[in-house]
């Protein structure tokens, strides 16, 4: 029973350890795939876009609870920055065939289809956001943007 015990305390000290582990900030993200040109973009790049203010957003715990409400962001909305890219296709129809595949820093990913960043209020709310929405995050002392790469 004794190494059975052990091993169980082994492995939740080693799952405490990985789930304290440091999640890096990025400074420029990538949109390659099925584009004519893979373009990258840096934090100074992302200063030339307009930035846009975002209502505040409550903060929810795991059991619904509000914990906490960001106020005052601004940020660029994803469908800027995606006008700078050109797209390769053969009919403006094979452009709902497209998705986009957003990796966070630490692997989180969310899928985005074409249509829902294009065609609905989504993509009219998808923005790339540095702490607070203040420009030139490093300059500033803010946290670097949330940064993702985009696949087709």
């Amino acid at each position: 029973m004794k190494k059975i015990t052990l091993v169980f305390a082994v492995i939740v000290v080693q799952f405490q350890i990985q789930a304290q582990r440091k999640i890096m900030p990025t400074e420029s993200f990538t949109v390659k795939g099925k584009v004519k040109t893979e373009m990258t973009f840096n934090l100074d790049q992302l200063d030339n876009f307009a930035r846009k203010p975002i209502a505040d957003k409550v903060i929810y715990n795991h059991k619904g609870e509000a914990k906490d409400t960001v106020r005052n962001m601004k940020g660029i909305l994803l469908t800027d920055v995606l006008a700078k890219i050109e797209y390769q296709y053969d009919k403006p129809k094979e452009l709902s065939e497209f998705y986009f595949v957003c990796t966070a820093s630490d692997g989180y990913k969310v899928v985005f289809s074409w249509n829902e960043i294009y065609n609905t209020e989504i993509g009219n709310n998808l923005y790339i956001i540095n702490r607070n929405g203040r420009q030139g995050a490093k300059r500033h002392g803010a946290e670097n943007p949330a940064v993702c790469h985009f696949r087709f």
